[in-house]
């Protein structure tokens, strides 16, 4: 079926709208009519080969729409359900088994392969037949339309805006699953959000959420500052003329017992672990550019520090997206205040504007 998408066309290159064609679903295959697509960061590394995916292509991730047809063999799903595109995995692996989907050992594949599971090819192609990588996160949701598996689906439960819902798939849940499912806090426990922007923001709202009783923002920007304690922070920190380790443990009386590294720029990732004591984690999170490396003290680190990392909010995805719907209805997970919507052919204003810091989340809406 012919259908519209925003492809790149090379490393580095723009993402331009024109029409392409889309395979019938499969046997798995769901087909799922695309309200909006949020912008995320691992979208641009992925246009720049930080995260390797075959192009010309179709990225995008944080999908939402419409269930419109279904494979042979799917169950579970029906068509005219709003659903959230969340994740993929594969079902098998051990660490499936054991509850972590997020870190399903065909995560690679599944994520960056460029096409159908199974080896099965591309869904996407040119008008003129030629190459395109599809399947980015199991969906490649910069389209009007994707294809998708129904294991990857959460449905939106009816009232809610399905339009608004893409961005729980990774940016939200991530930061929240980070705060809810990696940190558990303690009752009267400290977190340092480093980083404002959609990752940190969850965090911030869901340790609102969680017994933590200091709630530190950290940050260049005073307007995201401004919204993370709107959103939660009993403090911030603007980076730009204040130390933020020494702040810290003023705020604190001494380090923090987590903080939460939400930049991916390693001298801030080192702050985050500073700002952490005995006993105390350090949770990297932001997605630095390929190869960085980065250090800690040793010492420090000996006595009992834990330096960890999380990916997409661990444990299963759907139960979490779930959850955080459920949040956002009771008024306790208020992510719209972070979004701003652009239209398809606008996507080169939302790239700008995330990447400037303008808009926290740019969502795509897609024409119909």
């Amino acid at each position: 079926m012919r259908i519209t998408a925003a492809v790149v066309e090379e490393l580095h290159g723009p993402f331009v709208v024109r029409p392409v064609e889309l395979e019938d679903p499969g046997p798995g295959d769901v087909l799922v009519r695309i309200a909006a697509t949020g912008y995320c960061h691992t979208d641009g590394i992925a246009r720049d080969g930080d995260l390797p995916f075959p192009l010309p292509g179709v990225l995008g991730h944080e999908g939402a729409g419409t269930v419109v047809a279904v494979g042979e063999g799917v169950t579970g799903v029906r068509e005219g359900q709003d659903v959230v595109l969340g994740w993929p995995y594969c079902g098998r692996c051990r660490n499936c088994l054991a509850g972590e989907p997020r870190y399903c050992l065909d995560l690679g594949e599944l994520v960056g392969a460029g096409q159908r599971p199974g080896g099965r090819g591309s869904a996407l192609r040119t008008p003129d037949g030629g190459p395109l990588g599809s399947h980015f996160f199991g969906q490649s949701s910069f389209a009007t339309y994707a294809m998708t598996s129904a294991s990857s689906l959460v449905p939106v439960p009816a009232g809610l805006p399905v339009e608004l819902m893409g961005p729980l798939a990774c940016g939200l849940a991530t930061g929240a699953g980070a705060v809810f499912n990696t940190l558990r806090p303690e009752p009267g426990s400290s977190i340092v959000v480093y980083g404002a922007g959609t990752v940190g923001l969850a965090a911030v709202m869901a340790a609102r959420c969680s017994p933590a009783t200091t709630i530190i923002a950290v940050d260049r920007h005073a307007a995201r500052l401004r919204l993370a304690a709107d959103l939660g922070a009993t403090h911030t920190i603007d980076a730009t003329d204040t130390d933020p380790v020494g702040a810290v443990n003023d705020i604190c009386g001494g380090p923090a017992d987590a903080a939460l590294d939400c930049t991916g720029v390693v001298s801030v990732l080192r702050q985050a672990i500073d700002s952490v004591g005995m006993l105390g984690t350090a949770l990297l999170i932001g997605g630095a550019p390929a190869g960085a490396e980065f250090s800690a003290d040793h010492l420090s680190t000996l006595w009992g520090k834990t330096i960890r990392g999380t990916l997409g909010g661990s444990g299963q995805g759907q139960a979490l997206i779930t959850s955080l719907m459920d949040l956002h209805t009771q008024g306790r997970f208020p992510f719209d205040r972070l979004v701003q919507f652009f239209a398809l052919e606008d996507i080169a204003d939302a790239v700008e504007a995330s990447h400037s810091g303008a808009v926290v989340k740019p969502v795509i809406r897609m024409p119909h």
